[in-house]
């Protein structure tokens, strides 16, 4: 429920403010006196768009806030899913900047304009004349069945359903093309794999096959050489061990006179002990060493294989071959992957579909039920307000496939007169019988609904008399299950209401500005007359008035 609003510094306004109370709200004044400019300073609140040339001062910003009574209102849920606190006396505030800057707060939270739109549509509905336009909309013809079907649960679980249906859809579309993607290169991948598989990569093998290939082709340079030192050292007659000998020996005979002979000596020995350990082993390697042409051209081949494979996945080593290798498995691991992640997919897509195909049955019987519970209610409504040959005919029809609303698609026909048939409410429906036909279906769905508080704006436009009177005692009745502000130009529905405020212009210097006040009982009268005759009401006016008011 709307508990106040302020509206600072908007269109004529440069501060009011408006404290509605229960039940039924009347707001009365004259024309261009600014009933509608509160209306929309209000929808600032709800999340609609702003404009800074309709400030009444560019040099300061505009303000509008509003301060609505939560408890009960279920909606702590979407406050927590908007990281919003939740008070059971909550506020919703717009501060829009001279440069056109905007900014949103939710219990002094900010938010987004989409998240306070959400959150007001929740607190106020507003229905003005242009809104019987919604009447010609599928979507609000479906959600009149919806409310008076009552099962806004059962709706919302097939929406949340719906839309993971459609989020696993498309990531099926994805995986699908991916796969489709892959298998076109499976095949050559496959190859690519089986090729290197076959190759039985080993990641040091390229250097050790070079180094062996270099001994094999230079077998006989080597033995040449081996052989060639073993014969200086050892094997010829000026042979450098015969040498060495030769040398120890003169020296053993001088050895005994000084200690630097024998280390001298000593030293010698050395040097003979290692040329001959050398000699030795030059000539086991030379042993070893064996011209083989078989196998070089083996090594050759093996070489050539590498080479061939590096240059194909434009690498340089067998390290990165094998690195290739494990990418082509991983690749056609994944290939195997993902059929079995598409068939679980599948099988997730049919089961949530059989659900949906469910809940939309269930749908479908509800709102075949509610139907005809609106056709009725309405047309009794209608009959209050002057149209008793008016009846209204919901069309429910099977859709061409599930859609967020399920399987439906409602169409609304109309006929205010006896003896024609329904037709599209918006091409048989004059301007004041589409404003009663509205009132008749919030009047319906308000019966249905936790709506705190609905709006009217001069919805009365082209009707009087004793028309007016039961439009007035159908708004009237709205009260007993929400909050119901109304902006009028008839005394009949102005006299109905729990509380009476007046919007005026004044003047202030070379400025005009509007104010509103809640009227006394004795102004009440002085305004309720004044709207049945003009200004300075007669005495019959004045009685008149008392009577609409129930205090003659």
């Amino acid at each position: 429920m709307l508990q106040k609003l302020s509206i600072r510094n908007y269109a004529l306004i440069d501060n009011v403010e408006l404290e509605p109370g229960k039940g039924l709200n009347i707001i009365t004044g004259e024309t261009g006196a600014g009933k509608s400019i509160m209306l929309g300073a209000l929808s600032l609140i709800l999340g609609q768009r702003a404009e800074a040339r309709y400030f009444f001062s560019q040099e300061k910003k505009c303000i509008i806030e509003g301060h609505f009574l939560l408890k009960g209102n279920n909606l702590r849920e979407l406050f927590e899913d908007n990281d919003v606190d939740f008070w059971e006396e909550g506020i919703l505030r717009r501060e829009i900047s001279a440069d056109g800057k905007s900014r949103a707060f939710i219990n002094d939270t900010p938010v987004t304009l989409a998240v306070m739109k959400q959150v007001g549509e929740q607190l106020i509905d507003i229905h003005s004349q242009h809104a019987t336009l919604e009447l010609n909309d599928p979507a609000f013809q479906l959600q009149i069945v919806d409310t008076l079907a009552g099962h806004l649960s059962l709706l919302e679980d097939y929406r949340s359903g719906y839309k993971s249906w459609q989020k696993k859809q498309q990531l099926l579309k994805s995986l699908q093309e991916k796969a489709a993607d892959a298998r076109s290169r499976q095949d050559y991948e496959q190859f690519l794999y089986n090729e290197l598989e076959t190759a039985a990569l080993k990641a040091d093998e390229q250097e050790q096959l070079e180094a062996e290939l270099q001994l094999l082709n230079n077998a006989e340079r080597i033995k040449r050489s081996l052989l060639g030192a073993c014969g200086l050292l050892s094997e010829q007659d000026a042979a450098a061990l015969n040498t060495i000998k030769e040398a120890v020996s003169q020296l053993q005979d001088i050895e005994k006179f000084s200690e630097n002979y024998q280390t001298l000596t000593q030293r010698l020995r050395s040097v003979q002990i290692e040329l001959k350990d050398i000699a030795g082993e030059a000539a086991a390697l030379e042993e070893d060493v064996n011209f083989n042409p078989g196998r070089a051209a083996e090594i050759s081949d093996r070489l050539d294989l590498l080479y061939t494979l590096q240059q194909k996945h434009k690498v340089n080593s067998v390290k990165e071959l094998l690195d290739v290798q494990q990418q082509l498995s991983d690749n056609l691991g994944r290939l195997m992957d993902s059929d079995e992640e598409i068939g679980q997919l599948q099988q997730e897509i049919a089961a949530i579909l059989g659900k949906l195909q469910g809940q939309a049955s269930q749908l479908s019987a509800r709102r075949r039920d509610a139907v005809k519970l609106a056709e009725g209610q309405v047309a009794e409504i209608l009959a209050k307000v002057g149209m008793p040959n008016a009846r209204i005919s919901f069309v429910q029809r099977d859709a061409a496939g599930l859609n967020k609303d399920g399987a439906d698609e409602i169409s609304l026909l109309f006929t205010a007169n006896s003896g024609q048939a329904p037709a599209p409410v918006g091409k048989v429906a004059s301007g004041g019988e589409l404003s009663r036909l509205m009132l008749a279906i919030k009047s319906v769905m308000a019966r249905h609904t936790a709506l705190p508080t609905l709006i009217f704006d001069e919805i009365d436009t082209g009707i009087s008399g004793e028309t007016a009177l039961q439009v007035g005692q159908v708004i009237g009745e709205l009260e007993t299950n929400m909050q119901v502000i109304c902006i009028t130009h008839l005394p009949q529905i102005a006299a109905k209401g729990d509380a009476h405020y007046f919007v005026y212009k004044k003047e202030e210097g070379e400025r005009t500005t509007t104010g509103i006040r809640r009227l006394s009982r004795p102004e009440r009268v002085k305004a309720i007359a004044e709207m049945l005759s003009g200004r300075e009401p007669g005495a019959s006016a004045i009685k008149n008035a008392e009577e609409l008011l129930g205090i003659a």
